[in-house]
This record gives C-alpha cells, structure tokens and sequence, in this order.
C-alpha cells in the first residue's frame, strides 16, 4: 500500500451537499471511494481557509490511486489534490541510486 496525502476543496454543488449531508456522511463516502479501488482511509480532517478537507489515503498502487482522483473531480463538486507519501526509508533507499542527468545548456 502506498501513502497518499489528500487535500480538497468542495465546489458548487459539493458544498450544498457538505450542508445537507453533514461531515460524518461525506468522510462516509470517501471511506466507500477507497474501498472500490482497495484503499482505506487512514485519517480525514475538516479545515478552513485555503483547504477544506486533508488527510491520508492508502491506496494499492498508482493506477487506483489515479482512478479514484480522476472520479472525484469530475464530479465537478469537489477539486481533489493527492501527493504521494514517502517513508525515512524509502528516502535512504533513494539516496543509494546514481541516476544520469545533464541540466539544460551543459
């Protein structure tokens, strides 16, 4: 399972329905979301000003991860941006590599 970082903002229609519905309803909805592409929520938060909505997802792999995004906002009801997550570990394993570059004009 790989760690994804959520941050969304409801549009529209998405916040009438925020109003109706209530938090609880909608964090229940996102639960459900996750489970169609195998994922699980591992904390979900309410704020305001910039972000209404963040969190941690753990999704399988990128292909579901992408799916779910693409899903939620075309909805159009509420603008989803994810991040992927790396562990101290995953860091160190990166340092190990020695990838060929040549930066632009050398």
């Amino acid at each position: 399972m790989s760690k994804y970082l959520f941050e969304a903002n409801y549009v529209g229609d998405g916040i009438k329905g925020l109003m109706r519905e209530g938090g609880t309803k909608r964090r229940d909805a996102v639960v459900e979301a996750l489970k169609s592409v195998g994922g699980t929520l591992d904390s979900f938060y309410y704020a305001f000003g910039e972000t209404d909505v963040v969190g941690v997802f753990d999704i399988p792999d990128q292909a579901n991860a992408v799916a779910l995004s693409l899903m939620i906002n075309s909805s159009g009801a509420v603008n989803l941006h994810m991040k992927p997550l790396m562990t101290a570990e995953d860091l160190d394993e990166a340092t190990t590599k020695t990838p060929s570059y040549r930066a632009p004009g050398q």
